[in-house]
């Protein structure tokens, strides 16, 4: 639920309890003593009949009968019962919206750097283990058309088009975006459907200890010309 909306129901539903409280609590109105002479009065001259009607009137001021006592559906006791509760309620949803505000939502990304093993555990071609976990292919190639060597080169796994994920399809050697049939070469570019554009490639090197790392906060456009970048592929 919405916080705000949160606060807001609770802010009534306390409003609602406080009322209740006050209705429940309330004093019965006295009765002045001019008014009780005056009821009295008539008593002292009439008949037993009279002086009965007379005292049940005076009984009706001095105390009179509220909506409260009279409920045909909750007496005194299941009011307070409520009351209770919808001050509870609202309490408990006053502390809810407070908790929510104190731990705001979090969006846990894969990380944009991270490394992938060594050169020699792939073969060539498209390797789609990364594809889940980190949202790359990793292709090994034995010659580039930018670089003119064999190596590896980093694909996102994002349809220029409308940000799908297209699939690999090795027997037809392409990637094909489900969603309006773009498809792409093993290379990354773009040769049907509507993606106006190749796919990205990332940058990718040799970490320290040898291993293959890949870095998506670095990204490549072949439209611009950023394949032929040294980062863009990685030469072994």
């Amino acid at each position: 639920m919405n916080p705000l909306l949160a606060v807001l129901i609770s802010g009534v539903a306390m409003f609602a309890a406080h009322i209740l409280v006050i209705l429940l609590f309330r004093e019965k109105p006295a009765v002045p003593e001019e008014k009780a002479t005056e009821a009295q009065a008539p008593a002292k001259a009439a008949g037993p009949a009279a002086l009965v009607g007379a005292a049940s009137k005076l009984a009706d001021r001095v105390v009179p009968r509220t909506a409260d006592d009279a409920s045909p559906l909750m007496g005194r006791r299941g009011w307070m019962g409520l009351a209770w509760g919808s001050f509870t309620a609202a309490t408990a949803g006053c502390l809810a919206a407070t908790g929510r505000f104190m731990f705001p939502n979090v969006l846990n990304e894969p990380p944009q750097q991270f490394t992938i093993g060594f050169p020699d555990e792939y073969g060539e071609g498209v390797d789609e283990r990364w594809k889940d976990r980190f949202g790359v292919w990793v292709v090994r190639t034995p010659f580039d058309d930018y670089h003119e060597t064999s190596g590896f080169y980093a694909l996102l796994v994002t349809c220029t088009h409308l940000g799908c994920t297209p699939n690999w399809l090795s027997a037809e050697s392409k990637f094909k975006c489900p969603c309006h049939g773009s498809g792409f070469r093993p290379t990354g570019i773009n040769f049907e459907g509507p993606a106006p554009r190749p796919l990205e490639r990332a940058r990718i090197v040799l970490a320290e200890d040898g291993q293959i790392m890949i870095d998506k906060a670095r990204k490549f456009q072949e439209e611009l010309g950023q394949w032929t970048d040294p980062e863009a592929f990685l030469a072994v």
